[in-house]
């Protein structure tokens, strides 16, 4: 699902996220795999890894769905002097010229909505890598759809932005749909209403780690929230790195 009214407003309802911490556990993944030349970022929606990691002097692949994040990432990118390069794709349908790293975090996978999509993803991440390139990604836990998702709403109240997320989970399906309600200041008297709704999916670890094998991958490791600890039943992300085989 691609973001549109929303990506206007994207960057400002996520000053808060941890994009050092996302950066710092990609780059120690790498210090024990061997440091990429070329990564693509899949779901990269506004550029808010790509651009950094493009400074830090890797070779830079963004890839979203959404034309609308890719446009304010593009003129992100001129800002800040940086060099990507933006792509308009499904990752179920990924293909690019193959890369060292695949990376897809803050729960980009989750729009994932069906097995078959998974699958079907995992392939092509496969396929886009060189033989013992990495893969690396997060989740939402089903303890975070099911318990601090749930079917709670959540209020913001800011100068600018004001917003209503209502959440809907279905915790057979450890699916949630986001009903997002937002107010945008656009002058002193003026608010502008927008809505949109986002539906998002996860599914247990071992589930994704048959599907990582499946498609050919090896090295499989599982950790919770930003550390390279195992899992715990708190977790609320969790992440994943995997490896193509050499041969």
């Amino acid at each position: 699902m691609a973001y549109t009214h929303l990506a206007a407003v994207y960057d400002a309802l996520m000053a808060d996220a941890p994009y050092s911490e996302w950066l710092d556990w990609a780059e120690a993944a790498w210090s024990r795999t061997g440091r990429p030349k070329s990564v693509i970022d899949l779901g990269c929606g506004t550029g808010n890894l790509a651009i950094p990691l493009a400074k830090r002097g890797y070779d830079v692949t963004g890839v979203d769905l959404s034309a609308e994040m890719l446009s304010i990432a593009y003129e992100k990118m001129k800002r800040e002097q940086a060099r990507v390069t933006w792509v308009e794709q499904d990752m179920r349908e990924l293909a690019l010229p193959q890369s060292d790293a695949v990376i897809s975090f803050c729960d980009s996978l989750c729009y994932l909505l069906e097995e078959s999509d998974v699958e079907r993803t995992f392939q092509r991440v496969f396929a886009q890598l060189r033989p013992g390139g990495t893969f690396l990604f997060d989740v939402h836990s089903p303890y975070k759809i099911v318990q601090v998702f749930g079917n709670n709403t959540f209020t913001l109240t800011g100068d600018e932005i004001n917003y209503i997320w209502q959440c809907f989970c279905d915790p057979e399906r450890l699916e949630v749909e986001h009903q997002l309600t937002f107010f945008v200041q656009e002058r002193a008297d003026l608010f502008r209403r927008m809505e949109e709704v986002h539906v998002q999916r996860t599914y247990q670890p071992i589930q994704l780690a048959g599907w990582l094998r499946e498609a050919g991958f090896e090295n499989i490791v599982i950790t919770g929230d930003f550390t390279w600890l195992p899992p715990t039943p708190g977790s609320e992300r969790l992440f994943f790195s995997a490896r193509r085989p050499l041969s």
